[in-house]
């Protein structure tokens, strides 16, 4: 059953065009995730759908109710956990979840308890009394998704909530995601990071230029780009890939890509044509430096849906709620 229904979602600031007819839907009880780069639209989507921004065209619903009417019913349905750490240094953790709990119209006892338990869920039930100042990145976060978290939501927005924080604090992050997961909340996720799509999604959807791309379980996205192998090859110089990939490209069944001193193979079964590849090599007088074989991954969808890897930084689109993607 969907509890989002998205259909053709649009965002115009001025010329730009932020979010260009994005349609899809999340079930509920998944995690659903925007993956993309740094300005894609990710984070101006999240904030049409939680009520923030206006919408230019298009129409979406959360719980049947649209989000245009921007009703205290539509608002009791979600929680939102922004990008940016929406916290008061100078409050302690307990005294920060008590202003937003107050802001979303609870009140006495039933604040109290539910502080008590977000607390323990988050694991800072020892730092309720701690000023924000006093905690670290890892420890903001997760009291930023215990803020979202408050009214027990259906549903819950996390824009990037990874960003900025160490290793360790990340995986931390995650577990609570995860155990939010089993605990049948649905989340609507954004985030740059495959590795963190690839483990925490029941389903993904690949968003670039504002556009929507491709959407489906991880393996479904693979089977769409045909599954392949990737073999990436590193040599010594730019004149040596262009050799090698002008040899390879002579070979039945191969997609091949050049990028300077870099080639990139890809076929159903690449790793059974290196013997070929190191011959081939050897032919042209190309030195071989590294060999990386991997195995098809959202990487290899988002290169072959964009032509591009995902990586780099960048800046949303003015006028987002959010803040920078």
């Amino acid at each position: 059953m969907a509890l989002v229904e998205v259909r053709e979602l649009r965002k115009q600031y001025g010329s730009i065009t932020a979010v260009d007819g994005v349609s899809f839907d999340v079930h509920e009880g998944e995690v659903f995730s925007l993956l993309g780069p740094n300005g894609a639209g990710k984070s101006t989507s999240i904030g049409m759908l939680s009520a923030l921004i206006e919408p230019t065209g298009g129409e979406a619903l959360i719980g049947g109710l649209s989000v245009r009417g921007r009703s205290a019913a539509l608002r009791r349905l979600f929680g939102v956990v922004p990008q940016e750490i929406a916290l008061y240094e100078e409050l302690s953790a307990k005294d920060n979840l008590l202003f937003w709990g107050r802001l979303y119209g609870l009140r006495g006892g039933d604040l109290r308890g539910r502080i008590s338990s977000i607390l323990e869920k988050v694991g800072l039930a020892d730092r309720a009394g701690s000023a924000i100042k006093t905690l670290s990145g890892g420890m903001k976060r997760r009291l930023n998704i215990a803020a979202g978290l408050l009214l027990g939501p259906r549903l819950v927005f996390m824009d990037e909530p990874t960003v900025g924080i160490d290793p360790q604090s990340r995986r931390s992050v995650l577990d609570l995601i995860l155990q939010l997961k089993r605990e049948g909340t649905t989340i609507l996720y954004t985030t740059h990071y495959m590795a963190e799509a690839e483990e925490l999604s029941d389903r993904v959807g690949i968003i670039d230029h504002g556009k929507l791309l491709a959407m489906g379980t991880c393996r479904e996205l693979a089977a769409s780009v045909g599954g392949d192998e990737q073999l990436r090859v590193a040599l010594s110089g730019r004149e040596e890939g262009e050799r090698l990939s002008q040899s390879l490209r002579a070979v039945p069944g191969l997609s091949v890509k050049s990028d300077g001193a870099q080639v990139t193979v890809r076929a159903p079964r690449v790793r059974q044509l290196l013997p070929r590849i190191v011959e081939a090599a050897a032919a042209v007088r190309a030195t071989l430096r590294d060999i990386e074989i991997r195995e098809p991954n959202l990487e290899t969808v988002f290169l072959a849906y964009t032509g591009r890897e995902l990586a780099g930084q960048g800046a949303d689109v003015p006028g987002g709620f959010f803040g920078a993607e």
